[in-house]
């Protein structure tokens, strides 16, 4: 049979590189040069290579017709065209030819840093006049926290970073986003390891350091020794003849604060802080999290551009249409320019916190994008953990394993309620393994500890872990009959010396939290001169005067304290059972709302074995 020759169509072969994903055929390549799929099939039997338009081309067969039809091609893997031509459309506006001293200034994004407890959070406290502290377990910041204040007229956005060294990926992306670093650091405790590891992220981030040597009040507090520590390691205070900032302030007394937004507003100034509110929106996820009332939630930090309410966003795997921008103060915003920091409502997923935002051209390219991106993320996590369902063992055989001197496999799920903290105590997990035992994660998750999780748990012999979450009244009855274990943390250090003394078979008598009762609300009651009173139902057990309490929206803990009061109709009462409606008030909290779960418990002393 003779071939008929090929010969290029007259049609003029698009200019550019053109981007080809791997193993398209005939038909998806044709177009894209401007050929039919009959062009691509008969130059490929011209040279010796039998095709159908449906078949998928090798890159070389690829390569070789854009030769000849004299296309400039950039191949890609499957699923990677969308995030390129949007990377092309980011580059395109990148390009664009803008003095930067015609663009307007924006606020500094100021990040504070430091070692665990030395006031990083009270001092940020002092400076927006807010009380965060009072709601971190342990007086510990594991969330990365946004705020924006006003000072003279200008605006200043800061970054809170936990101190804690399992959190030192979140400090690394406060980092990267910031334009200057508080660096704290207690007058009475000096440079720390968590200091050192601040002053290093910093410094790779090229960010100016203004020094914070806080607790100055206390008795034993030692300026001197604190600058002379931070000397050694290039930070020598202006005062000594360096370039460092260094200011003396004391959080808890409200000294020396003033002195320090001043400081900043003078960095900022000479650093000449500018960004175009313009053009398609920018930024970083600081942190993401599952609110089953709202959804998947993104704390961003907006960079460039200007987020509004409708845009069709993509952040990692994630995407959607930004149905709800809330700011720092709990207020619906209808935009965000740049150095705002702002929660965003409408994503399809819990986003990846440290991922960069972009708004997409339309809502087709950002699904396209993050859909591809969610099954790279899916297929590393398969392959990661392939072998954990069919050779992990639960928490309480890992000794009896290691004692037998087999390698065990110790299999979690674990459910935090942010994804930052997620991160942390994944990553913190991973370096307690040894020769001798490794750690598998079957599951790790945002949200709620599920009657799903129960079923996964029970399958692969996994030990459910819970960070600032817990199981609802289900998920613990079925935990029970299908002999699952979950251990609730509210403090990483707890966890980690759980995990890890239980690997080493050092297990000493602990206290259980036995759950004594639990009561949904059904009705919120405004009492004068007293606040809200919640009526409830009790599910389960009984509700005693004085329990201590937690507050549980979504299987999420938003309150821990004591019952002050419990009535029965018009009745103080000691006691409720389950079954019957009562009304409780609780010590200090009025953040009410119907369907709340109000969940008490006492401590029992249990033998570790």
């Amino acid at each position: 049979m003779d071939i008929p020759t090929y010969t290029p169509a007259e049609a003029p072969v698009p200019t550019g590189e053109i981007v080809i994903e791997r193993g398209s055929t005939p038909q998806q390549l044709g177009p894209k040069l401007n050929r039919t799929a009959a062009d691509v099939v008969r130059f490929l039997l011209q040279q010796g290579e039998m095709v159908t338009a449906t078949q998928s081309l090798s890159d070389d067969m690829i390569e070789l017709f854009a030769v000849e039809v004299g296309a400039e091609i950039s191949l890609v893997d499957p699923g990677e065209e969308q995030e390129v031509e949007l990377q092309k459309v980011l580059d395109l506006e990148d390009d664009v030819d803008v003095d930067a001293g015609d663009l307007p200034h924006r606020a500094p994004v100021i990040t504070v840093m430091g070692h665990v407890d030395h006031g990083k959070t009270k001092l940020l406290d002092q400076i927006r006049n807010a009380d965060v502290v009072a709601g971190e377990a342990g007086g510990i910041t594991q969330h990365i926290g946004a705020y924006q204040v006003h000072r003279d007229g200008r605006e200043l956005t800061f970054i809170d970073t936990p101190g804690h060294e399992a959190f030192t990926a979140m400090r690394a992306r406060g980092a990267e986003a910031t334009d200057i670093v508080v660096l704290v650091v207690a007058a009475d405790d000096g440079v720390m390891p968590q200091t050192i590891e601040a002053i290093q992220h910093a410094k790779a981030a090229e960010v100016p350091i203004v020094v914070a040597v806080n607790k100055i009040d206390r008795d034993n507090a030692d300026p001197n020794r604190v600058m002379q520590q931070l000397a050694e390691y290039d930070l020598v205070p202006e005062s000594w003849g360096g370039d460092t900032v260094v200011c003396q302030v004391s959080a808890l007394q409200n000294l020396g604060i003033d002195e320090l937004l001043e400081n900043l507003l003078v960095v900022a100034e000479i650093e000449d802080l500018r960004a175009t509110p313009d053009g398609r929106s920018r930024g970083a996820v600081l942190e993401a999290h599952l609110d089953m009332g709202r959804g998947p939630v993104a704390t961003v930090l907006v960079q460039r551009g200007t987020l509004r309410v409708g845009d069709p966003l993509v952040a990692g795997p994630a995407w959607g249409r930004v149905r709800a921008l809330i700011n720092d103060r709990g207020e619906q915003v209808k935009e965000a320019g740049p150095s705002t920091p702002v929660e965003v409502l409408g994503l399809s997923d819990v986003a990846q916190a440290g991922d960069e935002f972009v708004v997409a051209p339309d809502e087709r390219k950002a699904k396209s994008v993050a859909e591809t991106r969610e099954r790279w993320h899916r297929e590393a996590s398969r392959a990661r953990d392939a072998s954990v369902m069919s050779h992990g063992a639960r928490l309480e055989d890992i000794f009896a394993q290691i004692q037998a001197g087999e390698q065990a496999t110790l299999n979690l799920i674990v459910k935090a309620d942010v994804q930052g903290s997620l991160e942390a105590v994944t990553e913190s997990l991973r370096k307690l393994e040894r020769p001798e035992v490794r750690i598998g994660f079957v599951l790790r998750g945002v949200g709620g500890i599920t009657e799903s999780d129960i079923q996964l748990a029970a399958t692969s012999s996994a030990t459910i872990i819970g960070f600032n979450v817990r199981p609802g009244r289900q998920a613990r009855e079925m935990a029970e009959v299908e002999d699952v274990e979950i251990r609730t943390y509210e403090i990483i250090y707890k966890l980690l010396e759980d995990i890890e003394s239980a690997m080493v078979g050092m297990l000493e008598p602990e206290f259980e939290e036995v759950v004594t009762g639990e009561a949904e609300v059904r009705e919120i009651f405004r009492v004068p001169r007293i606040g809200a009173v919640a009526g409830c139902m009790v599910q389960s057990g009984n509700i005693t005067r004085g329990s201590k309490v937690r507050f549980l929206r979504e299987g999420t803990i938003i309150w821990k304290g004591e019952i002050s009061s419990l009535r029965r109709f018009k009745e103080d009462v000691r006691e409720v059972a389950a079954g019957f409606e009562c009304g409780v008030g609780l010590s200090d909290f009025q953040d009410l709302k119907q369907g709340d779960v109000i969940e008490t418990f006492d401590l029992r002393e249990i033998p570790r074995t």
